[in-house]
């Protein structure tokens, strides 16, 4: 191994640490944020009837389920136009092993 390789590897190494450094501060950054958040909504959930506590989970969700609904329903296009894509590949490769057809001998 050279020079240029070793400092090649260095150079791999400390951006792949500086990569996962930045990111580890972007989230500390972030977390005082994310947990003020869920003090409040707990907070406000907490004070209220339990008529209120009632609504907050239906509205949860009733707030849950478009997202989850179109999710599932692109999952489920795309393993469909999968599996119909491999069919059309099998049937193309296929045909094509079998060679040119018997019609197009005769003329």
């Amino acid at each position: 191994m050279g020079k240029g390789e070793a400092r090649g590897i260095r150079r791999t190494r400390l951006g792949v640490r500086s990569a996962f450094l930045l990111f580890a501060l972007l989230m500390l950054w972030t977390a005082p944020a994310l947990a003020q958040g869920c003090a409040m909504c707990y907070s406000t959930a907490a004070a209220s009837s339990k008529e209120g506590q009632q609504a907050i989970d239906r509205g949860v969700a009733i707030l849950l389920v478009p997202p989850v609904g179109f999710m599932t329903l692109g999952v489920g296009l795309a393993f469909r136009y999968g599996r119909k894509r491999d069919r059309d590949h099998d049937a193309h490769r296929i045909s094509f092993r079998a060679g040119p057809s018997s019609k197009a001998d005769e003329s």
